[in-house]
């Protein structure tokens, strides 16, 4: 775990970090990890099923809705389309705001 610090610039604060419970997340060595750096970490772990709490899963509700009627005719095409609507929420503020609101775990700071 001592390449994940180097890795970490030094925070002017606390950096959060909202966890899914996926298997990875919850080995032994990120734990103690986590606990061995509360001063600039804090950890909010996800339950194990809660889609409602993520909010990529809002970009990807929004990504989808565009593509429902898309014949791709290959990867490359459908990968392009993709890639075109993620740019426009990009440059939509509102839309990712929009997403976060939606999971309840916004922050005032």
């Amino acid at each position: 775990m001592g390449d994940l610090r180097v890795t970490v610039p030094q925070p002017r604060g606390p950096i959060v970090l909202v966890w899914g419970n996926a298997r990875i997340h919850l080995v032994p060595p990120l734990k103690t990890f986590f606990k061995a750096n509360t001063h600039w970490l804090i950890v909010f772990q996800l339950p194990a099923y809660a889609p409602d709490l993520e909010p990529q899963e809002g970009v990807r509700s929004l990504v989808k809705r565009d593509l429902g009627n898309l014949a791709a005719t290959d990867l490359g095409q459908l990968t392009r389309a993709v890639k075109r609507k993620l740019k426009q929420i990009q440059y939509r503020p509102h839309l990712v705001d929009g997403c976060l609101t939606g999971t309840g775990l916004i922050m005032d700071g």
